[in-house]
């Protein structure tokens, strides 16, 4: 089996040493006309910068620390787990397949094309969905900087979240231990989820699939799932060897030795390590670099910490306060109940104040993970900004078929009622404010300056040539 090795973290750059006062008075001694363009702009970029770093002191907003580091052997087994679809109940999704590193290591779908699907190993817009299937309820979030240890929740309604010293889930206390972070967490739940990675009983019966992972037997048996998956692994040799094999070179044990939380705390080795990046222009700029962000993005960035007050939620070094809010998004699809609606966090926490509440995302590298909001309901950045801006006339003149991808297949699923749409206006957390296309010019800017150099290379060097299954790795394409 032959994987691209994935590169080894830049170390953090010295902070420069910034203009002494002294030097500026110096010109002023020797006569140094005051008036002169050159001397102006240059004082129009101290005072921008001055405002800046102050705007960012008081919003605590610190360089980024990526984590702490996977041992080479753990990242390559969390490579290859990521990447194969062997662990899908139909061997026919895997990880990667909603979190693809060439769509911004999410999918851009707006609801997510899960197993079952007419389109094996195709990703993104080439992936379809099979009949009867659904699509999955929510948007694929992206997985960049996961792997700060500021990070206390995971999914878009928090239900695995970092509580009192200990990590709470789904799975109560048939979760394993051992699982140290919300990431290896989360990567706990993907396979048994019918409609994203196990697949439904008609799998099960279906000959042709043998999917022992879809047993109804393990219905709601979610350690059942888990020791399944560990034992298709434990037949494949590219894992299994005990010489040679992934997770003996990890772990020094077979996989018949270990429980599925080994393979998810590879997996977000992998995903820490491959996806986390500290050196765009805003990261260049928090560790002291002044040159690194353009003008107009320091205005942006000036505006996002405070006319627009953007930071009150994409709060601190993370760019999200980690909380849930009501932004008045339009509901389509499936839902999450019989109604058709998303309530999102409410479903967790069955408290009347958390309905159509969603945790807030980071923003790194935001331009390059479309579309937007739980649900991808928009596409372009600038119409996600506006609908923050303006929620309620968003909402009310949304149209699926200008704003979503897949406008033919879920402009019907819209929820129009005005009872619905009164209740996501009368309960949004956002409020109505003006801007003009200076400023969304600037706003946008700044977003720019939230991405990696080189990103897209960075991101495509990082999927591997094979997998040990022997199964196709998805690809972006026809």
């Amino acid at each position: 089996m032959t994987m691209k090795k994935i590169s080894q973290r830049d170390p953090l750059l010295t902070c420069r040493t910034a203009i002494c006062f002294g030097l500026a008075c110096c010109f002023l001694f020797l006569g140094s006309p005051t008036n002169s363009l050159g001397d102006d702009h240059h004082s129009k970029k101290k005072s921008l910068d001055r405002r800046l770093i102050q705007k960012l002191r008081r919003n605590d907003v610190h360089a980024i620390d990526l984590g702490p580091t996977a041992s080479t052997e753990m990242v390559e087994l969390g490579q290859a787990l990521f990447f194969d679809p062997i662990l899908s109940g139909n061997r026919d999704t895997a990880c990667s397949t909603c979190h693809f590193p060439s769509a911004g290591t999410g999918d851009q779908l707006s609801l997510g094309v899960g197993t079952g699907t007419t389109t094996p190993s195709k990703v993104s817009f080439f992936r379809e969905k099979g009949e009867g299937r659904s699509f999955i309820p929510r948007n694929a979030p992206e997985l960049f900087n996961k792997g700060s240890v500021l990070w206390e929740s995971q999914f878009w309604d928090s239900r695995v979240a970092t509580a009192y010293g200990s990590i709470s889930s789904p799975a109560g206390e048939d979760l394993p231990l051992g699982l140290a972070t919300p990431l290896a967490v989360q990567a706990m739940f993907p396979v048994t989820s019918g409609d994203e990675m196990r697949g439904s009983t008609a799998d099960f019966l279906d000959p042709h699939k043998d999917n022992e992972i879809a047993d109804p037997a393990l219905d709601g048996d979610l350690p059942g799932i888990w020791n399944a998956l560990m034992n298709r692994l434990e037949q494949i040799e590219g894992y299994a060897d005990p010489v040679d094999g992934l997770f003996v070179k990890a772990y020094g044990e077979v996989p018949a030795n270990l429980g599925f939380e080994s393979a998810a705390t590879a997996l977000a080795a992998f995903e820490s390590t491959a996806y986390s990046y500290d050196d765009s222009p805003f990261d260049e700029y928090l560790k002291g670099n002044r040159d690194a962000m353009t003008e107009a993005q320091k205005r942006g960035a000036l505006l996002f910490y405070g006319k627009l007050q953007c930071s009150s939620c994409h709060s601190g070094t993370l760019l999200t306060d980690q909380k849930h809010y009501n932004l008045a998004i339009p509901q389509f699809g499936e839902g999450k109940d019989e109604s058709g609606l998303d309530l999102g966090r409410y479903l967790v926490t069955g408290n009347e104040e958390d309905r159509f509440k969603f945790r807030v995302p980071g923003l790194r590298n935001v331009t390059h993970t479309a579309p937007y909001m739980h649900n991808g309901a928009y596409y372009n950045l600038a119409d996600a900004i506006a609908h923050h801006l303006d929620p309620a006339r968003s909402l009310m003149n949304y149209d699926a078929d200008e704003q979503l991808i897949q406008g033919a297949e879920l402009a019907d699923t819209i929820i129009k009622e005005r009872s619905v749409l009164r209740d996501l206006i009368k309960t949004a957390d956002v409020k109505r404010k003006k801007i003009k296309p200076a400023e969304m010019s600037d706003l946008l800017e700044f977003m720019q300056a939230l991405t990696a150099p080189n990103i897209e290379i960075r991101l495509e060097s990082t999927i591997p040539s094979s997998v040990p299954s022997g199964l196709p790795i998805d690809h972006f394409g026809e």
